[in-house]
């Protein structure tokens, strides 16, 4: 049985994922049908669908892994549940990260402005640019599904099962969670970047128009603004997610402590359905198509209403 403050913990993790397949889903239900209605699939598309997609699965993962660690814990030391929910993981975490880093690159070539010839010549090959983190993507799962197996194997042959962490000293342990979790340094630190040189095209084009006294917002500062507060609301949150799966892991050390444990599923949850809605607010057609939806569900509501007696 749960305690008080388990139970409500758990609820807020599992109102978080429900709100974010919502909301994933809606990203990727809308880009799907505007590229079948204008029968042209771009990269932004394929992105954004992409990355929707991906954190469906990945908070289907921490729930559904919440679940069975919680109540049915004897589920991780027989068979190989183990290995599917880490492969999944490992799969559709850094998936994730690396679609996200694509993203937050997208938005820095479209709206920052630079006369540097390099910033020119990517921006002229903004499509080839945006594969490169898909491609730092292919180089850490080479790196990452070795060492995951070879983690696995050191402890079916340790403990004689899949599981057995308890059991492992725990610096081992923290050492390798540390490794499997290096393939998405690169693309957050590629997002850190972007984000910092956007601030400075930001500031460097605010203090063009203060020269030249105009005192009000273009569509160029709008759009700075814009993709600085989508790209700064997914460094916060990618932050708070590694907060959540360091809280996690720890819990592995401390397996008694379920209050430790179901506050950082909650904690992790908080970046696939946050930035999910961030997105939806910040770009015009996902912000236009959730107005309509949220007309439509009210116009039914009003219909309901006036139909009981």
């Amino acid at each position: 049985m749960l305690s008080v403050g388990e139970g409500l913990l758990l609820f807020v993790a599992v109102s978080e994922s429900v709100l974010g397949v919502l909301g994933n889903g809606f990203i990727g239900l809308v880009n799907c049908t505007d590229c079948v209605r204008n029968k042209k699939f771009s990269m932004i598309s394929f992105i954004l669908t992409g990355l929707a997609t991906s954190r469906i699965g990945l908070l289907w993962l921490i729930i559904t892994d919440g679940f069975v660690r919680i109540f049915f814990p004897e589920m991780y030391s027989s068979g190989n549940l183990v290995d599917y929910i880490s492969y999944s993981w490992i799969i559709l975490n850094q998936l994730s990260v690396c679609l996200a880093t694509s993203l937050s690159v997208f938005y820095f070539l479209k709206i920052a402005k630079f006369s540097h010839h390099i910033f020119l010549w990517l921006k002229r090959r903004l499509n080839r640019v945006l594969l490169i983190p898909m491609g730092l993507l292919l180089i850490s799962w080479l790196f990452t599904f070795p060492q995951m197996v070879r983690i696995i194997s050191d402890n079916r042959i340790r403990n004689g099962s899949t599981t057995g962490v308890t059991n492992m000293h725990k610096d081992k342990f923290l050492t390798y969670q540390i490794s499997l979790n290096l393939g998405t340094i690169l693309p957050f630190l590629l997002c850190l970047i972007t984000c910092f040189l956007l601030i400075i095209s930001l500031w460097r084009h605010n203090r063009k128009m203060k020269l030249n006294a105009t005192g009000f917002r273009d569509p160029s500062t709008e759009a700075h603004i814009k993709a600085m507060k989508v790209l700064i609301s997914f460094v916060i949150l990618f932050f708070l997610y590694f907060v959540g799966v360091a809280i996690e892991t720890y819990h592995y050390t401390q397996p008694e402590n379920k209050v430790l444990f179901i506050f950082g599923m909650a904690t992790t949850a908080i970046y696939p359905w946050g930035h999910s809605f961030i997105l939806i607010l910040g770009n015009r057609k996902l912000k236009q198509a959730s107005l309509k939806v949220l007309k439509h569900v009210k116009c039914w509501e009003r219909e309901k209403l006036l139909r009981i007696p």
